[in-house]
């Protein structure tokens, strides 16, 4: 498919036809969308977090609709590190779009091995650290304080030397735009905001909880007004200045939501919940973003990141 050149976005190194992009842990490996989706359609899609060793993830019931979106908590089932360099990462010159690589671990050793060999594989631009999954008992802890983060990504930014770095972080931050500056003081070359808000529901019939770890994270439209206050925090604050590019996640399902996230002070923007509806969905939104640039008058859609007004 064409893509309008006044759509292209520069995110660090990675020169994208257009800001969308699958977000981490919905569209599969490298190329499961494209049995729906022309992936030549979008910026670029993002793995599955990764991890060192094979994990399963809970037991269902693990993903489960609500009136305002989507509750999951997949805990990062992934086939692990060694089979998937071996098994997916060859397709990824050949899947018509920018690979970003997430990865997860349970310590920081977890991470560094994973960056590395990712790196290694000289195959992606940009590492996405998860560090903010409400799924997992340690899905969080580096993203709880800046102390913890920032002796993280000291770590992991001292074993990669050919991808970016970019930090997933959470919803429900206390200080998002502190926890912002200090991911960006120790490296971050983006910052993905943000994560799944952690959430539970209720069967009001059996009095259980409907995912079987109990809480999960809450995606989908309910969490985008949140999402879209703290990129325009965390943009005028912190990233504007230091020229850090923000990826907005939260609950896009059409291009009106992703022109708002752009308009707060994203440069891309994640696409998850949306890939569950209608996988079709985000090329119904570049199509929308375009028709929306050009009815600005702008030349680029780069004029418009953070142009809200008050």
């Amino acid at each position: 498919m064409g893509i309008p050149d006044r759509l292209q976005t520069s995110i660090a190194t990675l020169q994208l036809r257009n800001p969308i992009i699958a977000a981490a842990g919905t569209s599969g490996y490298i190329d499961e969308l494209a049995d729906a989706l022309d992936l030549a359609a979008i910026g670029a899609i993002t793995t599955k977090s990764i991890t060192r060793e094979e994990r399963e993830g809970n037991t269902p019931w693990r993903v489960v609709p609500c009136s305002a979106g989507m509750l999951n908590a997949i805990g990062l089932a992934n086939k692990g590190l060694d089979r998937f360099i071996a098994e997916e990462v060859p397709r990824v010159r050949s899947c018509g779009t920018e690979v970003i690589a997430s990865i997860a671990g349970h310590t920081i050793d977890d991470y560094v091995a994973v960056a590395h060999a990712l790196d290694d594989t000289h195959q992606f631009k940009a590492i996405e650290l998860n560090v903010s999954c409400p799924n997992t008992i340690t899905g969080r802890h580096f993203g709880a304080d800046p102390a913890t983060l920032g002796e993280l990504l000291g770590e992991v930014r001292a074993a990669i030397t050919r991808s970016r770095m970019f930090v997933k972080l959470a919803p429900d931050m206390v200080d998002p735009v502190g926890m912002s500056a200090r991911a960006i003081e120790c490296g971050a070359n983006a910052l993905v905001l943000c994560n799944t808000m952690p959430a539970m529901a209720i069967d009001i019939t059996t009095r259980k909880t409907r995912l079987s770890r109990g809480q999960g994270g809450l995606s989908g439209p309910a969490i985008h007004p949140i999402v879209v206050r703290i990129v325009h925090d965390v943009y005028r604050s912190v990233a504007r200045s230091a020229n850090i590019p923000i990826i907005g996640v939260g609950g896009v399902m059409g291009w009106q939501d992703a022109a708002e996230l752009i308009l707060a002070g994203a440069t891309g923007v994640g696409m998850g919940t949306a890939l569950f509806v209608d996988p079709r969905s985000p090329a119904r939104v570049v199509r929308g973003l375009d028709r929306w640039v050009e009815s600005q008058g702008s030349v680029q859609i780069s004029e418009l990141i953070g142009q809200v007004g008050q």
